[in-house]
């Protein structure tokens, strides 16, 4: 039986195309083959981790500080509202953090627009079983 193959750790034995924006001795940034939007990177460690909290400290800090650059240029060049970022390592399990360019009404803003709503929500639908908003919604309903 062999083992399943990860398309980071092709990309970094170059074995396997990527369009590299930066790297170090221990990361690299390159450009997302499914993008959210022009610009979106994909910082990945050269070793293969499945998480980023079992990274080495050094490997977390040359991710990061990729990342970092990685984000800045993007806003320079880009000039998006902000640079989303968050890691994952699921569906490919080899750590990654994805740097989006974001913008107002894109797919992004409006999912963490909603995610900000139902974070709130907790609070506004605690409202509704107050003793007096209760007795407005019986007084409407009566």
């Amino acid at each position: 039986m062999s083992t399943p193959t990860c398309v980071f750790c092709d990309i970094v034995a170059g074995t396997a195309p990527a369009r590299i924006i930066m790297e170090n001795e221990l990361s690299m940034v390159i450009l997302d083959i499914n993008p959210y939007a022009k610009g979106h990177c994909l910082a990945i460690p050269k070793r293969h981790v499945p998480w980023w909290h079992e990274l080495t400290e050094d490997e977390v800090a040359s991710l990061f500080t990729l990342a970092h650059r990685a984000a800045n240029r993007i806003m320079k060049t880009l000039a998006p509202d902000f640079v989303c970022m968050y890691a994952r390592g699921k569906r490919i399990p080899h750590t990654h953090i994805f740097l989006i360019p974001s913008r107002e009404g894109d797919v992004l803003d409006r999912f963490y627009n909603a995610m900000e709503k139902f974070q709130e929500a907790p609070r506004d639908l605690a409202k509704l079983a107050e003793p007096g908003t209760l007795d407005e919604a019986r007084d409407l309903l009566t």
